[in-house]
């Protein structure tokens, strides 16, 4: 197509994803630390040390996927990229953001869950369920709004492909 700068449209696509990882890698960044601190002030007996223990954890897990897309950013364009080739990673990039939005709802769920086994009388770990519970909410619920709102950006970015397809 006459006019066509595939390489535009590649790099504003790799933009984006780099907005999102950015916002992802604060949000690591930012358990890492609040629930860091809080978790050496906290008394393993108690439902907090649990909710800020999960938190520390989900924000290593976090940092880690932040930094590994970050890596894998592009900062120009391959020569020769076609449009088909950029539509073909425009898909797969959705595609795996929906699939999260979809695990990020389990995790939501596994917390209600979890949290209903701690209101159980006589649980043995009831403050452990009840915050790994909690951290799962917080945790999942991010995570959902996030991804789900990347996914939102990426498809309508896509969508304004498709004319030129």
């Amino acid at each position: 197509m006459p006019g066509l700068d595939v390489a535009a449209l590649d790099h504003a696509r790799e933009m984006l994803l780099g907005r999102a990882l950015a916002v992802l890698a604060a949000w690591a960044l930012l358990n890492l630390l609040v629930s860091g601190i809080l978790l050496r002030r906290a008394d393993r007996r108690f439902v907090p040390y649990y909710f800020h223990g999960m938190n520390v954890g989900w924000g290593l897990v976090n940092t880690v996927l932040a930094c590994w897309g970050i890596l894998h950013l592009r900062f120009t364009s391959p020569p020769g990229l076609r449009l088909a080739e950029l539509v073909a990673e425009q898909l797969h990039n959705e595609n795996l953001f929906l699939l999260n939005t979809g695990l990020d709802v389990a995790y939501v769920m596994t917390g209600f869950y979890l949290r209903a086994l701690a209101a159980v009388p006589g649980q043995a770990n009831a403050a452990r369920l009840d915050g790994f519970g909690r951290a799962l909410w917080v945790q999942g619920g991010f995570l959902l709004v996030f991804d789900a709102a990347v996914w939102c950006l990426l498809h309508w970015q896509g969508q304004a492909w498709i004319p030129l397809i």
